[in-house]
């Protein structure tokens, strides 16, 4: 029998007073709604769902009709969704298991959200190396500022180079870091590449054509020789070398070239830098922090060498949302940023896109009214309704006011028996803060103990112990800076102990230039949520600039043999002899799918090398699933598989070396990819804001589908303000 009460309209219901004149508790559910439907909200629902014996347990806080309802619902499992007309259907809450790999892409803004996406957003079957290398230049000069660069982990990975993590999270790095990102990125796409140290700068190369090619990101530039190739390290030090030797009177060892030369010098200077594309009327490269100048010094030749600037590989952007979860990214910031703490404020704090050195960036299709970017993840964990179970890790000995109408919303069953809860809180953004908010219900001699694992449960670290009942709000930020990943436990502890909230905060730090903006006109939006999958990712440098032991080495339950210990070895993980193996285990909520490993290494000698190895059977046997060989001071070798036996939740993963010279490992990154047990499409809520004129704009779509689009009209240029992802009801 399916029960319909539709009684006034929706119009109606906007301008009803709360519903208070009438206590709910220990009221039937069924009797509650036909209340609620004679007050004006056009209530659907079936006697299959909203049985007779459904009592509700307890009175909702005063709100609207629709607020009041929605309280009611989540007690007993249920939620309101919208129907046609504005009719809202009482239906099951759903699992809470996560949607995983959300994606909201602008036709105004390259996806650069992992390296294949790059990959098929910027570059074309048809393209040639060089065009190949120039996109990959334009696109680090498009997605990663010259400025003060962002620090995660160790003396050789401190800054991060990771060319995807520095779009999307950052935006911004040095000159290093733009170097490691080009290797990168030209690596990926079967190009060859290196480092080049000269005076006071680093830079990268990019091999086609049979030569070398200078393609400097950090400081925009490159140079086109007569023939119209791009010049080299080598053959922009011989064009400045030559032409001193041609002007011996002209010096500028105790003055800048720019007083010695004027500040159009440049165009009497070396042939080869005046017919440089990059330089103004007065000789400034497009940030106008170096001048032309800053060239002469920096390629005056003498000191130059090969140098790999190294890189991890294996981050994407896989936004994954619960009900409950919400996902807010700014197009501005708050001047938070992963070295405030450390450093202070950054320069790009209260930086504008198109003023000062980010004059260029208009030019090269920035549409953001900054670079720092500071957002938000919330997660209001549904206990009542039990949804969160879908979501969480464990679930034990708890049960949910929805299960067995017992108060609070989240409560322990056998008080004689251990209860807990353990959610893991994953982010494609780091962390740079955080709280946990919660209403506690403690029963006689009873507590709750909160605990946080930044190793993914591996070891647990108390936080709180909450022994009396109340409002609580804890301080999470020093245990969740600069992660990306943690778990949370609750443990509850004696009959009637329980939680009746629990909102989860953070503050995170995104660049502004990688979110999906919006232009003047028809904008495109691409919305897909892909592959059902998490990661599990382990990083970590091979030494401290202290010396001695590496903490992420034991939190990652590593396993070493035949390495050196201590200084002077503190910079990498050498091999002490002959042979060395860093074994490191992983385990994952779900089936695996796909592994990734790689490393920035050493191997210098003929013979050195890395074989990257996986266990499936505790170690009984190892497979070989990629390798990074020698003759190299230095170089960065990923590799990945897919063969996976059915259901394997748990791998040993082995780094291999062999040494006959100098072997050694700088930085290291491995992937778990898994599938999600309980993810799932559902919809998805999409809120645009920004402001035309200065006027607010709102434009809330919802996805009900796992890949759609549909356009935004701008009537004059917005300034953006805001994205938000949630779980639609």
């Amino acid at each position: 029998m399916i029960r319909c009460l539709l009684v006034w309209s929706v119009l109606v219901v906007a301008s009803m007073p709360a519903a208070e004149s009438a206590p709910y508790a220990s009221r039937s559910l069924d009797e509650v709604l036909h209340e609620l439907g004679s007050h004006g909200l056009p209530i659907v629902f079936s006697s299959l769902l909203v049985r007779s014996d459904m009592t509700i347990m307890r009175e909702p806080a005063p709100g609207a009709p629709a607020r009041v309802l929605e309280q009611l619902l989540a007690d007993q499992g249920l939620q309101a969704s919208p129907g046609p007309g504005g009719i809202l259907r009482v239906v099951a809450a759903p699992s809470g298991g996560p949607v995983s790999h959300i994606s909201v892409v602008s036709d105004r803004v390259e996806d650069v959200s992992s390296l294949a996406a790059w990959a098929h957003a910027c570059l074309k079957p048809e393209m040639t190396d060089e065009q190949k290398g120039l996109k990959i230049w334009e696109t680090v000069v498009k997605f990663s500022h010259q400025a003060s660069p962002p620090h995660e982990s160790g003396p050789i990975g401190a800054d991060v180079h990771d060319a995807i993590k520095e779009f999307n999270v950052y935006g911004y790095g040095q000159c290093c870091c733009a170097s490691a990102a080009i290797e990168q990125l030209a690596r990926y796409v079967g190009l060859d590449a290196r480092g080049r140290a000269i005076r006071g700068h680093s830079v990268p190369e990019v091999y086609w054509s049979g030569h070398w090619h200078l393609l400097d990101a950090s400081l925009i530039n490159y140079f086109p020789m007569p023939d119209g190739t791009i010049a080299s390290v080598d053959d922009i030090i011989s064009a400045i070398a030559s032409w001193r030797s041609e002007h011996p009177d002209i010096d500028a060892k105790d003055r800048p070239w720019r007083e010695v030369l004027g500040a159009d010098g440049w165009k009497r200077g070396p042939p080869l830098l005046a017919a440089c594309p990059f330089y103004d009327a007065k000789g400034w490269l497009p940030a106008r922090t170096h001048d032309w100048g800053a060239t002469m010094s920096e390629y005056n030749g003498g000191g130059e060498f090969v140098f790999e600037y190294g890189y991890l590989e294996g981050y994407e952007v896989n936004i994954q949302l619960r009900p409950g979860e919400r996902l807010v990214r700014n197009w501005s910031e708050r001047g938070l940023h992963v070295d405030l703490h450390d450093h202070g404020a950054h320069e790009l704090a209260g930086a504008k896109v198109g003023d000062g050195d980010l004059c260029y960036s208009p030019r090269y299709g920035d549409l953001a009214p900054g670079r720092l970017g500071n957002g938000t993840l919330s997660y209001a964990v549904p206990l009542a309704s039990g949804a969160y179970r879908g979501g969480a890790l464990l679930v034990d000995n708890v049960a949910s006011t929805a299960q067995d109408h017992r108060l609070p919303a989240v409560h322990v069953v056998d008080p004689s028996r251990p209860a807990s809860i353990v959610l893991r809180m994953p982010c494609s953004y780091i962390y740079l803060g955080g709280t946990l908010a919660c209403d506690a219900v403690i029963g006689a001699g009873g507590a709750i103990v909160i605990s946080l694992s930044d190793n993914h449960g591996a070891d647990w670290q108390q936080v709180a112990r909450i022994a009396s009942t109340g409002s609580e709000r804890i301080d999470l930020s020093p245990l969740v800076l600069r992660r990306y990943d943690y778990r949370l436990r609750c443990e509850f502890i004696g009959a009637g102990t329980g939680l009746d909230r629990m909102d989860i905060t953070h503050d995170i730090q995104h660049s502004q230039r990688a979110l999906p903006a919006l232009g003047i006109g028809i904008n495109t939006i691409s919305f897909s949520a892909g592959a059902q999958q998490g990661t599990i990712a382990i990083e970590g440098s091979g030494g401290t600039k202290e010396g001695g032991d590496v903490r992420w080495l034991s939190d990652a339950h590593a396993t070493m043999t035949g390495f050196r210990t201590g200084p002077p070895y503190r910079d990498a993980l050498w091999i002490e002899g002959r042979q060395a193996q860093l074994t490191i285990p992983v385990e994952t909520p779900g089936d695996i799918t796909r592994l990734r490993m790689g490393c920035h290494y050493r191997a210098r000698g003929q013979g050195d090398g890395w074989d990257y190895q996986v266990s499936f059977d505790h170690g009984a046997t190892f497979t070989s699933i990629g390798s990074a060989h020698g003759q190299v001071a230095g170089n960065c070798a990923y590799s990945e598989s897919t063969a996976i036996p059915p259901g394997a939740r748990s791998a040993l993963v082995r780094f291999s070396g062999t040494q006959n010279n100098t072997c050694g490992i700088f930085d290291l990154r491995i992937d778990a990819d898994y599938r999600e047990p309980r993810g799932g499409f559902r919809p998805v809520a999409i809120t645009y804001r920004w402001t035309e004129d200065g006027a607010a704009k709102e434009d809330v779509h919802i996805a009900r589908s796992p890949s759609e689009s549909y356009t935004i009209t701008c009537a004059a240029r917005p300034i953006m303000s805001s994205i938000t992802l949630e779980p639609a009801h």
